[in-house]
């Protein structure tokens, strides 16, 4: 009989490392602290771990989008 229960890996993550943030907006991991250290991405720190919230990089793209449609 399968195993039917719920895994943390079935829910989609709710704060990304700045790798896979980087990946997400297929942009380098230099390019992302970058984004970070400018405050044109929000991230929080975890103890010594630097995450980026799942609504920063949406916030970000929308906002990209709408200076490049405005312009």
């Amino acid at each position: 009989m399968a195993d039917t229960s719920s895994t943390t890996t079935d829910q989609p993550r709710a704060l990304l490392s700045v790798e896979a943030a980087a990946r997400a907006l297929s942009i380098g991991r230099t390019t992302m602290f970058g984004l970070i250290k400018s405050g044109a991405i929000m991230s929080v720190q975890i103890g010594r771990l630097r995450r980026i919230p799942l609504s920063a990089i949406a916030e970000f793209t929308a906002r990209l989008t709408a200076e490049q449609t405005a312009a």
